[in-house]
């Protein structure tokens, strides 16, 4: 369905909004920054700018809903023969071997990884919006394997799953704020995969396996 003029308005003044507010951030530190002073830069009123973000930490951290479906989509569309697991690794390898900015891999990400670091309330809003993409992604397992209610497997799974995506982008962090070069940066987060996957039981690495799609000849 193609976006309609009231849709695409409102995504453009939200993005206005969050483009402008993170400029602030980058410049002064997000401590710093009022919610006012973000509307009077974007020459918006304070309430618009509320009813587009709830909190001055939706702000910053704006592409939360990704960031909460991200494992889940992954583990979705893992291919066939490949395992939740595997899905997820292939995934972020990808993204460190391209040296993504989408993962913090550019010069530009240094000063707002530094932002993020220096703010606990963001750190706080960061860490539950973790916690809800375990969540989602327990979710997902159960009803891509059909998981009984009770079972405590997808749960664990979900953990281990994300413990896999936070070390990397951890990894990425510490060498980013350290001034460091994206691609040496990329380099060394490679070789923290590496080791990550020789951590992992064959019974993780097996979970959720995607089954071939039977030919409905087979079955006629």
């Amino acid at each position: 369905m193609a976006e309609g003029l009231r849709e695409r308005k409102k995504r453009r003044t939200r993005q206005h909004i969050s483009d402008t507010a993170t400029g602030l951030f980058l410049e002064r530190g997000f401590d710093a920054v009022t919610i006012a002073e973000v509307a009077e830069a974007a020459e918006l009123s304070v309430n618009t700018v509320y009813n587009y973000f709830a909190t001055k930490e939706d702000l910053f951290l704006d592409r939360g809903d990704d960031l909460v479906e991200q494992l889940s989509r992954w583990v979705r569309g893992r291919e066939t023969g490949e395992s939740a697991a595997g899905a997820v690794l292939r995934e972020v390898r990808a993204e460190v071997e391209a040296v993504s900015p989408r993962i913090g891999l550019d010069a530009g990400q240094e000063r707002f990884l530094l932002v993020l670091q220096d703010a606990a309330t963001l750190r706080a809003g960061l860490a539950r919006l973790q916690q809800q993409a375990v969540e989602r992604l327990e979710e997902t397992l159960r009803e891509e394997t059909g998981t009984d209610p009770g079972d405590p497997l997808p749960a664990l799974v979900a953990g281990q799953l994300d413990w896999i995506h936070r070390s990397v982008m951890d990894a990425v962090r510490h060498g980013m704020t350290a001034g460091r070069n994206p691609r040496d940066v990329s380099r060394d987060t490679l070789a923290v995969l590496d080791e990550i996957e020789t951590l992992l039981s064959p019974r993780l690495l097996g979970y959720a396996v995607r089954a071939p799609r039977r030919d409905p000849k087979e079955t006629a």
